[in-house]
């Protein structure tokens, strides 16, 4: 075989390995800092807010490795009144050249998008989760490496209003932007540059210009073993929370249920309840099961309803 050759020949799959490994790089103990910053108006009645910064120490563990697909858990650890509490936060899923992936369609609305073999060759999706593993965004795009840095760039994604902005009721309701995922000596950040569009007289229009920089680095001195123990209690529970979601996904042709500004969905705070109480031991697993399968499938709607 030609020199040439099994360059074409490797090359995939020496790509496929290198992504993989900086997928998996994510996943450890960190400091977080949360900066948000709105900057350009483009709207002359809007004047941008001040910035937010903001930080924690969250533990990101992978739950899900099956080679194509990898999953990684975002577990916040926060201290209050002397106590060590956690708080289940986002989740990632990436998946290598995926047939479709469930994207944010407008309010209370998550719709497939079917990728042509174009448009999934060599690259992963990201699809990110809510604190109750309901959808809230997903993307697709290749690792490359541009000036020496290792990145994963989405193509433009439409997401909800996260929490800080809905429960301030803005003028807009929605972001559409560009996720950047780059790995660091220290850790890794994700960066994001988001448009966020309101409705005005019957069209979607653009208001003002969000940059967010999330920056992730590897820390241990926080007490890191109350994520582990939290899910470790409740592992079981979200796995079926998870699969769940995807049966009503694939039987209702994607996901509609309400948002809430306070928790993203209107049975998120509900179902971390149960969470909670699988913990302490107040609920057995099964009967929680139950109990929050019956509530997702009252709240979710088929497509056109």
């Amino acid at each position: 075989m030609s020199a040439a050759a099994q360059t074409t020949t490797t090359a995939p799959v020496a790509s496929y390995e290198v992504d993989r490994a900086d997928i998996l790089a994510m996943a450890g103990n960190y400091k977080v800092r949360f900066d948000m910053q709105e900057s350009t108006a483009w709207r002359a009645d809007y004047t941008p807010i001040e910035a937010k910064v903001s930080g924690g120490h969250e533990s990101v563990r992978v739950i899900e490795d099956s080679g194509r697909r990898i999953s990684l858990q975002h577990l916040l650890v926060i201290e209050h009144e002397g106590k060590t509490h956690v708080i289940k936060h986002w989740r990632q899923d990436w998946e290598y050249e995926p047939a479709r992936v469930l994207v944010y369609s407008g309010p209370d609305s998550w719709t497939w998008r079917a990728l042509s073999d174009a448009e999934r060759k060599g690259k992963w999706s990201q699809t990110v989760w809510q604190v109750d593993d309901s959808p809230r965004y997903g993307g697709v795009g290749a690792w490359t490496t541009v000036g020496g840095v290792r990145r994963w760039e989405s193509d433009g994604t439409w997401r909800p209003l996260a929490r800080r902005d809905a429960v301030r009721g803005p003028v807009y309701d929605r972001y559409y932007g560009i996720n950047r995922h780059q790995i660091a000596p220290a850790g890794w950040i994700h960066w994001q540059d988001n448009i966020k569009m309101g409705e005005f007289d019957g069209a979607l229009k653009p208001v003002v210009q969000e940059y967010v920089l999330n920056s992730y680095t590897r820390f241990e001195a926080y007490p890191s073993k109350a994520a582990d123990d939290y899910w470790a209690a409740t592992k079981g529970y979200w796995a079926a929370i998870r699969a769940e979601w995807t049966r009503i996904g694939d039987a209702k042709n994607g996901i509609r249920i309400t948002e809430a500004a306070e928790a993203g969905t209107v049975i998120a705070s509900r179902l971390l309840e149960i969470a909670d109480e699988v913990q302490s031991g107040k609920i057995k697993e099964a009967d929680a099961i139950r109990t929050a399968r019956a509530l997702m499938d009252q709240a979710t709607r088929a497509a056109g309803q």
